[in-house]
């Protein structure tokens, strides 16, 4: 079986990208888990699917599959290269389109600039809503948010819980360098606290309006960018009181810039969007 695909990538976070608007998708864990393979097949951070609406107040519907094959609820740089797809098939001419993910309802909308902008909704950082199970973790405050720690050799881990339609922890370290990404970031992300895995990402920041981070995501490792990852650093740094909106977070894929002016209000992420080729594999 031959399947057509688009290959895009957003700050580095790369895709491939499915037309399901007229077929249904029908792929298994093991024929996504080859597609994605960077030896054997196209290599990809996820496999993003677009397909047909059911409602008039929606455009499109917008799937997630990580490298291991497994369904997730979102993916902001992916979000990005979405829109600029279905407005570069023909799909579309709307620039600013709904889209409608496993939770929630997103709006990106391709900028006069070239870059792509997403509404990504609104952060949580109720814990159940991750799911996130704190039973038995050290915790504290500051300035009034509550942050959780896992002990890791021989040291207190704090971090940060938010959702952004899918789970994150987000860690602040002073060496981003030094810091143990892939040992920690697989660590917390398999951590029985969050019954369905986390996303981890290790921030360092510059000021109160820039810094650098890294994401270990679950069911992909470290990528170049993490969109969603991003916005839950952001926004909690936010509200511990070391960042203020407008925040712009370098990635190992480039820069990406979040606004955020408080609690109950969305969260707007900024960045690229890149085709790469179209193409074929035979599966």
């Amino acid at each position: 079986m031959k399947v057509k695909f688009t290959k895009m990538e957003g700050a580095g976070n790369d895709f491939v990208v499915l037309d399901c608007t007229k077929e249904p998708f029908n792929l298994t864990d093991k024929q996504i888990r080859k597609i994605c393979d960077r030896h054997f097949g196209v290599g990809a951070d996820q496999m993003l699917v677009v397909e047909a609406s059911n409602s008039p107040w929606i455009d499109f519907r917008y799937r997630i599959f990580n490298q291991d094959g497994g369904e997730v609820e979102q993916c902001g740089n992916g979000a990005r290269c979405f829109v600029k797809y279905v407005n570069e098939k023909g799909l579309t001419d709307k620039k600013r389109i709904r889209v409608q993910t496993v939770r929630e309802i997103i709006e990106p909308e391709l900028m006069p600039n070239g870059q792509v902008k997403v509404d990504m909704g609104v952060p949580s950082f109720v814990p159940a809503d991750l799911p996130f199970v704190p039973r038995g973790l050290p915790t504290r405050e500051v300035k009034g948010f509550r942050q959780w720690a896992v002990p890791f050799e021989g040291r207190l881990w704090w971090f940060s819980a938010c959702s952004m339609g899918n789970p994150h922890a987000t860690v602040k370290v002073d060496d981003l360098d030094n810091a143990p990404v892939h040992k920690l970031g697989k660590f917390i992300e398999n951590h029985p606290a969050f019954p369905k895995r986390v996303n981890v990402g290790f921030l360092e920041v510059f000021d109160r309006n820039h810094g650098r981070i890294r994401v270990w995501e679950r069911g992909a490792g470290e990528t170049l960018a993490c969109g969603t990852g991003n916005c839950a650093a952001a926004t909690t740094s936010i509200e511990l009181g070391f960042m203020d909106s407008p925040v712009t977070l370098r990635n190992q894929g480039g820069n990406l810039t979040l606004t955020w002016e408080g609690e109950g209000l969305p969260v707007d992420l900024y960045g690229p969007a890149v085709t790469v080729f179209d193409s074929e594999i035979d599966i």
